[in-house]
């Protein structure tokens, strides 16, 4: 998928490997040719990657190659055995959640699951998920709980599935009770966005100790498209709703909603996913090695206090 913003980058790219092909085909020594374009193409996407608006971050935290929840568990866990179904309904692909080790730690993992072919897309919803995939992580929340095991959530959805039959079998109810309920698990919490963080979705997965969202992906109450439509009736407005809505990473953490920015590799997460997995992983062991020095009443109380301190602000005396 090309990204229009990128064009000046994909141009310099294919004059690179051009360049490249060229030298095979004539048995041409040109290394100090494509280092020269090489280091030109860096400095300029890292000038372009420094600079994107709130609206070009959209496309790249939906980029389709941006590694999901199972391309990051490929590269930084081992032993992950998926466990399936919510025991009340069925299964949900849109959210997948097991057990698995991450540097030998025992971690359960749950996390949005987009799709990449057609049919995969259909099969995964989107990483839309219904009610019952909100109840199958409920259930894993317990289960870790149980077994004093830490949870980690992988975020990436444009939001909760809106269909008929998922407001019927209970979206709403779904999604509040795992909000209530993730408030009071004893064991830490440690929530990622690595893509989108869409509405009530995301919250679904989100309350947590520790939340972080990876540098290029987005987490907003709905998308820049929905609410300039409601707002100005106007999709041709999302770019300034984008602005407006403060949902880039960057935004979010002067705000004081997330914990921290994981970095990722030059030119997005898409362009090197086994980089953007390190320092997924390193964010990850630390914050739990950092939360599991506390003691169930303190971390409960911090978790509680981090969400009640959400939205302060200073009382004019004007």
């Amino acid at each position: 998928m090309e990204l229009e913003f990128e064009k000046d980058i994909l141009e310099l790219e294919g004059k690179i490997e051009e360049l490249k092909k060229f030298s095979e085909e004539q048995e041409l020594d040109l290394t100090d040719q494509v280092e020269k374009l090489q280091k030109q193409h860096d400095n300029e996407l890292r000038k372009l990657y420094k600079n994107l608006s709130s609206w070009e971050k959209i496309f790249v935290a939906r980029h389709p190659d941006r590694p999901y929840t199972l391309d990051y568990l490929e590269n930084i866990a081992t032993d992950f055995v998926e466990l399936h179904g919510d025991r009340v309904f069925g299964d949900d692909p849109a959210i997948v959640g097991g057990l698995c080790k991450i540097d030998g730690k025992k971690i359960m993992v749950i996390g949005n699951q987009k799709g990449r072919t057609t049919e995969e897309k259909i099969y995964r919803n989107f990483g839309m998920a219904n009610p019952e995939g909100y109840r199958k992580a409920l259930r894993l929340y317990k289960m870790a709980e149980r077994f004093n095991i830490p949870i980690l959530c992988l975020i990436d959805t444009p939001g909760a599935y809106p269909g008929l039959e998922a407001e019927e079998r209970g979206q709403g109810e779904a999604i509040a009770r795992n909000l209530m309920v993730m408030s009071g698990i004893k064991v830490p919490i440690v929530a990622v966005v690595i893509g989108e963080g869409g509405s009530g979705g995301a919250l679904g997965l989100s309350v947590a100790d520790r939340i972080f969202m990876l540098e290029n992906s987005v987490y907003s109450v709905i998308s820049p498209e929905g609410c300039a439509a409601i707002l100005y009736k106007d999709v041709s407005k999302a770019p300034e709703t984008a602005e407006n809505l403060k949902i880039s990473a960057q935004s979010l953490y002067k705000l004081g909603i997330i914990d921290g920015i994981i970095e990722e590799p030059l030119g997005g997460a898409h362009r090197d996913p086994k980089c953007a997995s390190l320092n997924l992983k390193s964010v990850i062991l630390s914050s739990f090695s950092e939360l599991e020095k506390l003691s169930v009443e303190q971390l409960l109380e911090n978790r509680y206090n981090k969400f009640r301190e959400i939205g302060s602000f200073i009382e004019s005396e004007n």
